[in-house]
């Protein structure tokens, strides 16, 4: 990390490396990570800072964190920091958004922590409503969500789909509840980031989801706002490069998990709720459901097989277990207590069973068609092994549609008002 001590910019604290830091601790430090961003950097921050200036009734900081810039950005930082009150820089000598935020994160003395991207792609109205909930008390991390219905989102189709299977490939191999992990506009509150980021490895792009996963298997409350968002068609993100660091990510948590080597149960629970249960009991539970929901399926079926022929028996057999599937598996595999959407439940429950049935009787026609003749054993053997890939096919809609787990995400609308009482709105600006 280089010391930036020559210029008259530099403020008294506990490290010489933070140019421009205001000597009263302020509320909400915004941080905004930059690599050769010398064309956005200055009118970016400028509008960030009337913004605050003028919505925020809380003390404030701008730390502009620059990853080892090559250009004129570190200079025009640094003359940022000169003129404009509240804003700070921070130099590192490496690369990395999540290194970026994790060194400003760790040593700021604000009380909630935000990021946003500079090319402000998130409109700024909703930076109130985000950081909002965290200054009362109410919830320990926010973020901007992109993929609520009440977003409106200005992008190719591409990144949209390459978003939304993201976010769908979380919640199928991790059991998430946010809704958007990538959106770059996230806050949370200093002391739950100081529990959670010594155990955040990423130093990249997955530094984000990363921090998410941990919080919410952690059972801290997120909190979710629908933004405005326009796509900056001169991103300099590598999508494909990106993608396969985040894949590599999902896969390190998942085995970190299944492992037991993350110890997010050693933290303490919040409010006493519990931890929500991982991948690896999801699946063995699922199992011994699944293992008793065929051993009843075929018993249905050979009862069945002779009075109402193959397909008749296969439809009543699915039929008679998906229900008792959904049943047990919302309480027992998922958690899931309570009368609220039971019927809602079954009824996906019955769509699943659908896409089941669809599977099962596609491999009796073309046994039938490929073997007409064929001996009975060789029908249970096709059955049941149709029957594993739809209970595969069932656990993945189960876990990311049915019982997606929500139970400490909360939505409010961009046009929230603040919660709680800040101080003086004219402090340390």
């Amino acid at each position: 990390m280089t010391t930036t001590t020559d210029s008259p910019a530099v403020a008294t604290g506990p490290r010489p490396n933070v140019v421009g830091r205001p000597p009263i601790r302020p509320v909400l430090d915004v941080v905004v990570p930059v690599h050769n961003e010398q064309d956005d950097l200055v009118p970016s921050v400028e509008r960030v800072h009337a913004h605050l200036v003028a919505q925020l009734p809380y003390s404030f900081r701008i730390t502009i964190a620059d990853n080892a810039s090559t250009d004129t950005t570190l200079a025009l930082a640094l003359d940022l920091a000169g003129h404009l009150p509240g804003v700070a820089v921070v130099h590192l000598e490496e690369k990395g958004r999540g290194r970026a935020l994790r060194e400003v994160w760790s040593d700021s003395d604000a009380e909630v922590l935000a990021y946003m991207d500079v090319d402000l792609s998130t409109d700024l109205a909703a930076l109130l409503p985000l950081v909002a909930p965290l200054i009362s008390g109410h919830s320990d991390l926010a973020i901007g969500t992109r993929l609520a219905r009440s977003s409106r989102v200005v992008r190719g189709p591409r990144r949209e789909v390459i978003s939304r299977c993201y976010n769908l490939l979380l919640r199928t191999a991790l059991a998430t509840r946010f809704s958007d992990a990538q959106c770059g506009f996230k806050a949370i509150r200093a002391d739950r980031a100081r529990e959670l980021l010594p155990l955040v490895e990423d130093t990249g792009w997955f530094f984000d989801t990363e921090l998410l996963v941990l919080a919410e298997r952690r059972g801290l409350r997120i909190h979710e706002v629908p933004v405005d968002w326009v796509d900056d068609p001169d991103s300099r993100v590598d999508v494909v490069s990106t993608a396969v660091a985040d894949l590599k990510g999902i896969a390190r948590l998942a085995r970190a998990m299944a492992s037991g080597c993350i110890p997010v149960t050693e933290l303490p629970a919040y409010a006493g709720e519990e931890v929500p249960r991982g991948l690896t009991t999801q699946l063995l539970r699922f199992a011994a459901v699944g293992v008793a929901s065929t051993l009843a399926y075929l018993a249905i079926f050979l009862l069945l097989r002779g009075p109402i022929g193959a397909q008749g028996a296969n439809f009543a057999a699915l039929l008679a277990t998906a229900i008792a599937n959904t049943t047990v598996n919302r309480r027992f595999t998922f958690g899931v207590r309570g009368a609220v959407d039971r019927f809602r439940h079954q009824l996906q429950g019955l769509v699943v069973f659908a896409v089941g049935l669809g599977l099962t009787a596609a491999a009796l026609a073309v046994l039938d068609a490929v073997a007409p003749d064929a001996q009975g054993w060789l029908e249970v053997g096709v059955l049941v092994a149709a029957n594993v890939t739809a209970t595969l096919v069932r656990f993945l809609l189960f876990r990311s549609w049915v019982f997606p787990r929500r139970g400490t995400t909360t939505r409010t609308p961009a046009d929230a008002l603040p919660l709680g009482a800040g101080p003086d709105p004219r402090t340390a600006r």
